[in-house]
């Protein structure tokens, strides 16, 4: 994972200190490009350990279209958790009672998930996070009324027009992310917003993403491995074989207070890449137990506190 290492020392010789909506502040660096074939291994970063399941079961949250986090965390994935939780403090107006990571908020988060996990009825109030990917990709919504399935219609047309140009999902809806950010309770607009599949004549399947805003210490270890692993599922549902994923960035950040963490990759040597296998079956009937990685080695894990 050269190429993930070779983005943190760039962003690092060559980014800006911003400030930025979290508070925390970051170095940034404006566009940057990188590409992974997947026939050189699995592209899984090897310099921390990486929860590969967690990747999995959020991947699959998406395909789902599910945007309720009950689903993540009853398959133990709390990558969401906060987003569903400062919702939740705001609107009953606890923000100044649980003073962010203080021991009450962990207390009180504990409290919150284990209720999402068990709850229905508090899940569907509490656990929803409004149009994030999930809707997007599945459901995305028309004016009159319609939803479409962007997921279903990419698999379609690479059946039947493999070389066409509009091999295109979008996860940015301009008309909800923007009523979602004047009422200011949401999860982020979505950061990964829109990707295009590419077949080659050798029968090669490509995949580029574009994304807006990355989170280089958190969240592009999943990304990457999120989009690589989504490459082989569509891939395998088209009887393709996946090449390469392309991951363009527009403004790629580290967090001040992730500097050490990713300081500390940077002085290790990544290890040989995993394998992934997944079992064959039709990609809606995917569990998280039919993703198996072979052979993958890491260094320690780091911990990384999430910019909410």
């Amino acid at each position: 994972m050269q190429q993930y290492l070779s983005l943190l020392q760039e962003i690092l010789d060559k980014g800006e200190v911003r400030q930025d909506r979290t508070g925390i502040g970051t170095v940034s660096l404006f566009g940057a490009q990188r590409k992974f074939d997947l026939r050189q291994g699995f592209p899984l970063v090897t310099t921390k350990k990486v929860n590969y399941r967690n990747i999995v079961v959020e991947l699959l949250w998406f395909l789902r279209g599910d945007t309720n986090i009950q689903y993540l965390v009853q398959n133990g994935v709390n990558i969401w958790n906060e987003w569903a939780f400062e919702i939740y403090l705001e609107e009953n107006k606890l923000l100044e009672k649980f003073p962010r990571y203080s021991e009450e908020w962990q207390f009180e988060m504990a409290k919150f998930v284990e209720r999402i996990k068990n709850d229905d009825d508090f899940s569907q109030r509490w656990g929803e996070l409004g149009p994030v990917y999930g809707k997007q990709w599945r459901r995305w919504g028309t004016k009159d009324g319609r939803e479409i399935d962007q997921i279903q219609q990419i698999i379609k047309t690479i059946k039947n027009d493999p070389y066409s140009r509009r091999l295109i999902v979008n996860g940015w809806n301009v008309g909800e992310m923007q009523g979602l950010i004047k009422a200011r309770h949401y999860a982020p607009p979505s950061c990964h917003t829109v990707f295009q599949f590419y077949v080659s004549q050798e029968g090669r399947l490509d995949l580029q993403l574009y994304q807006r805003s990355a989170d280089m210490a958190l969240g592009v270890p999943y990304n990457i491995a999120s989009y690589a692993t989504l490459l082989t599922i569509i891939a395998q549902e088209t009887n393709l074989t996946p090449g390469i994923f392309i991951h363009t960035f527009g403004d790629a950040h580290i967090y001040q207070n992730h500097l050490e963490g990713i300081k500390e990759q940077l002085d290790r040597q990544p290890l040989p890449l995993p394998t992934l296998k997944i079992s064959s079956k039709p990609m809606d009937e995917l569990t998280p137990d039919d993703f198996v990685l072979e052979n993958y080695q890491s260094h320690p894990f780091i911990k990384f506190q999430i910019a909410v």
